[in-house]
């Protein structure tokens, strides 16, 4: 049995894989394919009555490090500079204002519909508000330049602002100065431990002679994030602070305590950790989805009282993103459909205490959402004519 399994999970593995390279030939996004294996794996599963152990306790640990490198990976990738003034400044208004303007509509629609309090309402909704770098990223690939590189700044940062609104819904009952006061006080933390750690990390990474090094850094980094996020830190912060720290030490030279890391030399081993970041973040990212996908029960897809909000949830989505390349005079095609939810939304879904929870949003509303998302992004990617890049 031992022997099987890892045959099948190497297998499994190599097709996301080939699905993944030929994903800018087909359109068709890697996260439905890994999907629809694990609910097949599932299926099959049942039809031969093989005895398997619970793997639902396992999702929330890899989704948690699967968040975490994913964000990391965006953050290697993100240059800071004056040539990425524009790009930075539409990147971020397109993702925190239409997380705001979808928080507001859903959170009142939660509200009106379940009469639960504001908080609890604005709570539930932000995890359908936040488009998914997991998905989205690896999707664009085949783009242009200019449209790829907003896509990636975009969900990056769609990511760590619905996290960040997230948590301060879940650590406070109402909205007050004292909330925003604690909240404001918990970023400037969260600032600080991110350039001090950042800086340590940076030192080790220099330091560090031994034919093993990436590894321990990258346990560092989990470890951070883990104990950031015991006292309700905005802990992601860090990791997306880490990620643009080493990968804009050019940008930083002229400071003197950069200077004593020695850039040019640390610039080689970034380059290196970068790759294998890219790397076991592929392998977790396809872990997580198949194995989110074997946890998906026909009752639970198919579940018709929660389809048409699922279809409503996407309208609204789809609205408001019109809205917002509209008024950044953006081109609508094929960015209009590249608003997918996926690993984050799962993730923060699956950490609304019990007590917080509400019995409409439930997982079959949660995973129709997600894949609806990822049909129409593909279908939108599929049919979109091929024009001429232009910059954004």
């Amino acid at each position: 049995m031992t022997i099987t399994l890892i045959i099948i999970l190497c297998l499994l593995i190599l097709v996301a894989y080939a699905f993944d390279l030929s994903s800018k030939h087909t359109k068709i996004p890697t996260v439905i394919i890994m999907l629809i294996m694990g609910f097949s794996i599932h299926q099959g599963i049942n039809f031969f009555e093989i005895k398997i152990p619970n793997l639902d306790l396992m999702l929330p640990v890899i989704g948690t490090i699967g968040l975490i490198l994913i964000v990391l990976e965006a953050g290697l990738d993100l240059e800071l500079n004056k040539n990425k003034k524009k790009v930075i400044t539409s990147s971020f208004f397109s993702a925190l204002i239409p997380l705001v303007f979808l928080l507001l509509i859903f959170g009142f629609a939660i509200n009106y519909f379940t009469n639960q309090g504001v908080m609890i309402s604005l709570l539930n909704a932000v995890p359908f508000c936040i488009i998914s770098s997991a998905i989205a990223i690896p999707s664009v690939q085949n783009l242009s330049s200019s449209k790829k590189e907003f896509v990636v700044y975009e969900s990056s940062m769609s990511d760590i602002f619905g996290v960040i609104l997230f948590n301060f819904f879940l650590t406070n009952e109402t909205i007050g100065v004292g909330s925003f006061f604690t909240f404001f006080i918990q970023i400037l933390i969260m600032l600080v431990i991110s350039l001090v750690a950042s800086l340590g990390l940076s030192l080790l990474i220099k330091k560090i002679d031994h034919h093993v090094k990436f590894i321990p850094i990258m346990v560092m980094i989990i470890l951070v994030y883990a104990l950031a996020k015991i006292y309700h830190l905005p802990a992601l912060l860090f990791i997306l602070i880490f990620g643009l720290f080493l990968n804009n030490l050019d940008e930083l030279k002229g400071f003197r305590f950069i200077k004593k890391l020695n850039p040019e030399k640390l610039n080689l081993e970034v380059r290196e950790f970068a790759k294998l970041i890219a790397e076991v973040s592929f392998l977790v990212r396809t872990l997580f989805f198949i194995l989110f996908g074997y946890t998906i029960t026909s009752d639970v897809l198919l579940n018709s009282e929660t389809l048409p909000f699922a279809f409503g949830i996407i309208a609204v989505i789809i609205l408001a993103r019109v809205i917002q390349l509209k008024v950044l005079k953006i081109e609508l095609a094929p960015l209009l459909f590249v608003a997918p939810r996926g690993l984050v939304t799962i993730m923060l879904f699956i950490s609304i205490p019990l007590s917080k929870s509400i019995n409409f949003i439930n997982s079959s509303l949660i995973i129709q959402v997600i894949i609806l998302s990822a049909v129409v992004m593909m279908l939108g990617l599929m049919f979109n004519k091929t024009k001429a890049e232009k910059t954004l």
